[in-house]
């Protein structure tokens, strides 16, 4: 008896000792992090990466790093020890998503014996009894004894929970390790259902020549996890991405507001994009909208802008009645530019307009979305449409002068029912080869196929721009 147990001794001694440590294997938590950074863009993707302390033993063993996005990208995961980078080799990597849940428990144990609590409805007792799970198709289906019954007829018990089972999306490596002792170890992957966009808010002043403008950063998270007091870095730009097959993250959505007066970003050039970095760290929850302050400008200057639209088709035909009532677009230009107090290269967002009414209360007016504005260039933002100034187009002329080769003239009233003049931008989209061979008002040719005038018409009264001109197709 004693040899056999000698005999077993000795060769429990020749088993490597990575087989010992492969089997014990080592969990990371969230109580092991050191440092968290996120960068957002504004594509629905997030770059995390973790740095966590963890103890490995000497050899090849099982780290499983738990708490990650539920929304990660696996393909993407990249472990790298910053204490000793040649010390720690990756044998394999694995993505464990098999997440627990009352339908999954039971899935895992049809063919088998569960036990089953119901309360006796004659002496009130609770009795405990073992049933087969025979089936989960559209319901579960059990056999109690010889008798079949459909769905549970008290509350399942489960004797333990699958190996294969887990509560929350798991990184597992299967790590061959040097170092042993606890050591810095970054885990970066993307993850998906994380975006952000930037908000303006514009105030117009009373004379509409001057606005105070503020950005926001908003952070939408349902990526599947909460980023604590992480590093944040967001950056503007159309980055190129392969398409990926959609991934939705259902959960309630919930609302945080940070105030600020200044921005809270530093915004610097990164390849051909750009990027904004908190000058703090922030804890952004799974299923929230943060706001934080990107930028505030004061007594910007405005300008205004009414624009008649025309249409290139209708140049292809003849119109026998006026083409009456139609809207004057209302726009606001800005110029961001350092000396009208911005000068920031603004991310694509919505911007919304706001001015205060005769009795001193705050109207929203109009929004629009801005694309990625670099700085020195002209945020163009359409209002809405005139209600006291009037178009109307009416084509007096349409002559063929040959097989290819027509002369349209037009007649284009502008009515102001204000009780101030006001002026009138008409683009007019001309298709062909053109030329302008009548013009009741000056007029310029501001590219290939526009012509542009600039009316003044004065309150109460109508103005009419007249004009011919000879197109060959």
């Amino acid at each position: 008896m004693r040899r056999k147990i000698s005999a077993i001794l000795l060769l429990a001694m020749m088993v490597p000792s990575f087989l010992w440590a492969r089997e014990e294997g080592v969990k990371s938590t969230l109580s092991d992090q050191e440092a968290l950074s996120i960068t957002i863009y504004n594509s629905n993707l997030g770059l995390v990466k973790d740095t966590r302390a963890i103890s490995l033993p000497k050899g090849v063993t099982e780290l499983k790093f738990m708490d990650v996005a539920s929304q990660i990208n696996p393909t993407t995961v990249h472990i790298k020890s910053l204490t000793d980078p040649l010390g720690l080799n990756i044998l394999e990597q694995n993505y464990e998503y098999d997440l627990l849940s009352p339908e999954k428990l039971m899935e895992k144990f049809v063919g088998k014996t569960v036990k089953i609590k119901e309360k006796n409805y004659y002496t009130g007792k609770e009795e405990i009894y073992n049933a087969k799970l025979l089936s989960v198709n559209n319901g579960p289906i059990f056999q109690v004894g010889n008798e079949i019954y459909a769905y549970a007829p008290g509350q399942v018990i489960y004797p333990e929970i699958p190996e294969n089972l887990i509560a929350q999306p798991t990184l597992v490596w299967l790590l061959e390790n040097e170092l042993a002792k606890a050591q810095k170890i970054e885990i970066s992957y993307l993850t998906g259902g994380i975006s952000w966009k930037a908000d303006y808010v514009t105030v117009l002043n009373k004379d509409d020549n001057a606005a105070d403008v503020s950005g926001w950063v908003t952070i939408d998270n349902k990526s599947g996890a909460t980023y604590k007091d992480a590093a944040i870095q967001l950056v503007a730009g159309d980055v190129n991405r392969v398409a990926q097959p959609e991934m939705r993250y259902k959960g309630e959505m919930d609302f945080a507001g940070a105030v600020a007066k200044e921005s809270a970003f530093k915004e610097e050039s990164f390849f051909e994009y750009h990027l904004y970095t908190l000058d703090r760290t922030s804890t952004i929850k799974q299923n929230q909208t943060k706001q934080i302050s990107l930028l505030e400008a004061m007594n910007v200057p405005v300008r205004k802008e009414l624009i008649f639209w025309g249409a290139e088709y209708y140049y292809r035909n003849s119109y026998g009645q006026p083409i009456s009532n139609q809207k004057v677009g209302v726009y606001i230009n800005i110029d961001n530019k350092k000396e009208n107090h911005l000068g920031m290269p603004l991310p694509k967002g919505i911007i919304r307009v706001y001015k205060t009414d005769p009795r001193g209360s705050l109207q929203f007016i109009g929004e629009d979305s801005i694309d990625h504005t670099p700085k020195d260039e002209t945020i163009k933002i359409k209002m809405g449409e005139a209600f006291d100034v009037i178009g109307e187009r009416k084509q007096t002329d349409f002559k063929v002068v040959s097989s290819n080769v027509y002369e349209i003239a037009w007649q284009i009233s502008l009515r102001n029912h204000k009780d101030a003049d006001t002026k009138v931008s008409i683009i007019e989209p001309v298709p062909g080869d053109w030329k302008l061979l009548q013009s009741s008002h000056k007029a310029e040719k501001v590219e290939a196929h526009t012509l542009k005038y600039v009316v003044n018409v004065p309150k109460n009264e109508e103005t009419k721009i007249e004009y011919r001109v000879r197109i060959k197709w």
